[in-house]
């Protein structure tokens, strides 16, 4: 079980598969904890997956990029495990995450509540926001150096334990609904391997995603505000 660092400021992570509705629910939460201290939201995600297929939707050249990047996927998700060039470009993905991620450790140690949209986690590796490299049969020296250096580190940031997971459900069926431009084997695996994540033990509260926006809102308020008054109200340095 991970540990964190000493309690400076609130750290609520927001997780959910495509189509849970995350941004809606993070914006609305986001609002409400600036309202009660100095809060600022942090993006953990790679956020690749909307790149592509914003690229995909070009005409032409977008659907040979669809084509070549799910050739690409399913090589990276080989038990073989990837080629050495798709490791390096995994690899260098993992590295934005970490950035993000000692990005949002250092508003937190200014005293700054965080609201993070996703969360890294190890329990499941090469799954949702796990590490990429992790769970298959390197091809070689630099891919196995890689895989390690990115699991420890995966392993130092899921240490780093949220006080509080929002985690929001949903079914297949709306989440596709919600993203019709989502390959739905792929949301079926998000769904699927979200349910799994225990993030080193933090609190969870799961919210069923397909209730009215302000019945989900309540209820993450209701969760995030519990932990909120167990931090005293102390001032936070600028940006």
């Amino acid at each position: 079980m991970g540990t964190n660092t000493p309690r400076s400021a609130p750290l609520i992570a927001l997780v959910g598969s495509d189509g849970a509705g995350k941004s809606t629910v993070g914006t609305e939460l986001l609002s409400w904890m600036q309202a009660q201290r100095p809060t600022e939201l942090c993006h953990l995600g790679k956020q690749t997956g909307n790149i592509a297929r914003a690229i995909a939707r070009w005409p032409i050249f977008g659907r040979r990029f669809d084509r070549v990047l799910d050739h690409k996927t399913k090589e990276a998700e080989a038990p073989a495990g990837p080629s050495t060039g798709i490791a390096i470009i995994i690899y260098l993905l993992s590295m934005r995450r970490v950035h993000r991620f000692r990005r949002m450790e250092k508003l937190r140690q200014r005293g700054i509540a965080i609201l993070a949209d996703r969360f890294p986690q190890i329990d499941l590796p090469g799954a949702i926001d796990g590490p990429g490299l992790s769970g298959k049969t390197p091809r070689g020296a630099l891919t196995r150096w890689l895989a390690a250096r990115e699991q420890r580190h995966y392993a130092r940031m899921a240490a780093q334990r949220p006080d509080l997971v929002i985690r929001l459900t949903v079914d297949l069926a709306t989440a596709v609904a919600r993203k019709p431009d989502h390959r739905p084997n792929s949301l079926a695996i998000k769904i699927a391997s979200i349910a799994q994540l225990r993030f080193e033990g933090a609190p969870i509260v799961d919210v069923d995603a397909t209730q009215p926006l302000d019945r989900v809102l309540d209820q993450a308020r209701q969760a995030i505000a519990r932990v909120l008054a167990t931090y005293p109200q102390t001032g936070a340095s600028g940006r």
